[in-house]
């Protein structure tokens, strides 16, 4: 009873700063992830207050956020979305992969952490936050501009390539081996294809299987099903996250609206305590020795996604400030780069406070680069302008007498026609 009496007390404890938090995150304009991350910090191993009864039942309510996430996240898309995606976008997917996900793997190298530590690595500075950049957009009111179908693009390659990468990072966290690995792999293909498949030609009859005018019934059998294959896909090491991103992308129409709006409210709370207890399982004590390594991989990570936005944007004509907009909107890294953390960190501990570090600054790094990278470019290039017209007009009037004999200063050159038709 006792155990009882304060798993509620610390529970609901939890819960009530996590919302006072949230209030105070949204008053600031600022998103509510690493403040929670700091919370759980502060009230895990070595911090100010170590939870204990309620530990194991926030590590239940951790997991059920992930796969929440997920779901809200394939229930955005449907099918035809990801294969046209695919389609149009696959080469801007491939220059994100090798730019970000690169310096991940490098620093995990020099680091001595192997070449687990190396994909796990590789996987959390590759992947940008969906969630914190959909709320950048609608807060800037930027969800009518041309460069955001772009953004949306890049997010939809990225996550539709979580379905291999995290089976594949699960088969080398259990070690199971090349041969081992290789079949994880084939069963995740495989489960993708036919998921797809089962959505592009029968998604209507999936969807009206699921479907029920009563609320009730319906979350019952979402959530139901959603956590029903979320544990299959754990037994299959293809992992519970892709599980339920797959459920999302089956589902389709009214069901997936109703479902989102039902299923959003929980998403938020157990996502919550999701960051809570990734927090809580990181010693606050390790994240200093780790920060001038966290920072310098933010700062090169910062570029390097600033490079694939405007990539991305380029292959779609979009105008020059389309293109620095687009490249600072993908900068926040967030909860795909804390769950790829959560699940190396039992196999390499070292990734839990590096990781933590790192979201930390690009969390609240994002959208002020998603704000400011086009103004300060533009800055930067009419400095650079205003210089060179000054070299020139210098050397131009330097010649004696009346001038006569001196260079007269080149016009600017003329915009390129393709970017006066462009539209920014």
């Amino acid at each position: 009873m006792h155990d009882t009496t304060a798993l509620l007390v610390e529970f609901g404890s939890v819960i009530l700063g996590l919302g006072i938090i949230g209030r105070f995150a949204g008053r600031i304009g600022l998103s509510s992830i690493p403040l929670y991350l700091l919370a759980g910090l502060a009230f895990g191993e070595g911090g100010l207050l170590p939870l204990g009864a309620s530990e194991e039942f926030t590590a239940v309510g951790a997991e059920i956020g992930v796969i929440l996430l997920l779901l809200l996240l394939g229930l955005e898309y449907s099918a035809s979305e990801l294969v046209t995606s695919l389609k149009t976008q696959y080469p801007s997917g491939a220059v994100d992969f090798v730019l970000n996900a690169t310096p991940g793997a490098v620093a995990a190298l020099l680091l001595g952490w192997g070449p687990v530590g190396a994909v796990a690595l590789a996987g959390v500075t590759w992947i940008s936050s969906s969630g914190v950049i959909a709320k950048v957009l609608a807060d800037l009111g930027r969800l009518g501009n041309r460069e955001t179908p772009v953004i949306l693009g890049v997010l939809v390659i990225e996550d539709l390539s979580m379905a291999v990468y995290l089976p594949l990072l699960t088969a080398m966290l259990a070690g199971v081996g090349f041969a081992g690995g290789s079949i994880a792999l084939l069963v995740a293909l495989g489960t993708v294809g036919f998921v797809l498949y089962l959505a592009l030609r029968h998604g209507r009859l999936i969807s009206r299987a699921v479907s029920s005018d009563n609320p009730e019934l319906l979350l019952l059998v979402v959530l139901g099903l959603t956590v029903l294959v979320a544990g299959v896909a754990q037994q299959l090491q293809v992992s519970a996250a892709v599980g339920a991103f797959l459920v999302g992308i089956a589902l389709s129409g009214e069901v997936a609206e109703g479902a989102r709006k039902l299923l959003t409210p929980l998403r938020d709370l157990f996502a919550a305590v999701f960051f809570v207890f990734f927090g809580l399982s990181t010693n606050p004590a390790e994240i200093p020795p780790v920060l001038l390594p966290a920072a310098l991989l933010a700062i090169v990570t910062v570029f390097t996604k600033i490079a694939t936005g405007w990539y991305a944007a380029r292959r779609a004509g979009i105008g020059s400030r389309g293109r620095w907009r687009a490249g600072g909107t993908l900068v926040a890294r967030g909860e795909f780069s804390i769950v790829i953390a959560g699940l190396a960190v039992a196999t390499e501990p070292r990734i839990g406070p590096i990781a933590t570090a790192y979201v930390l600054i690009l969390v609240i790094v994002g959208p002020l680069t998603a704000r400011w990278t086009q103004p300060i470019v533009e800055k930067i290039q009419e400095w650079r302008g205003n210089g060179g017209d000054k070299a020139a007009s210098s050397s131009g009037n330097g010649g004696s007498g009346s001038g006569s004999s001196g260079t007269v200063p080149a016009a600017r050159a003329p915009l390129p026609q393709e970017e006066l038709a462009q539209t920014d």
